[in-house]
């Protein structure tokens, strides 16, 4: 998959992330950085403690503008993985879906196609 260490910023839901998302997610961070990638992930990594949510999203933008890579895992409803999505292709930054953390296909259009159709665009 990966060959060379990069900066991941992993985009997930935070406020709503069921607890076997955030186990399978916490053992895919440990994965990334056994292999010595350096990973942003934002239920570790982006302190939830505020009172507006514009400290939060500061943080997360400082973080995805020093991504190489965005890993996206994204349940379909979370509003802070819609943000954090917008960024990312405003940054131009190429992504990856997260096998199995993403709502399925859907013909026509739709978000999930839209990130998916950004997705293979970086593969070819």
């Amino acid at each position: 998959m990966l060959l060379n260490k990069m900066r991941i910023y992993i985009i997930c839901p935070v406020r709503n992330l069921t607890q076997e998302w955030r186990k399978q997610l916490d053992e895919y961070v440990i994965w990334l950085e056994s292999m010595g990638h350096s990973v942003h992930y934002p239920p570790r990594d982006t302190p939830q403690e505020d009172p507006t949510g514009l400290g939060i999203c500061e943080k997360n933008r400082k973080a995805l503008l020093g991504a190489d890579m965005i890993h996206v895992a994204w349940d379909g409803k979370s509003e802070g993985c819609l943000f954090d999505l917008g960024m990312a292709f405003a940054l131009k930054k190429p992504i990856e879906i997260i096998p199995g953390f993403f709502p399925p296909a859907t013909e026509g259009k739709s978000f999930a196609s839209m990130v998916r159709a950004w997705e293979r665009e970086r593969r070819e």
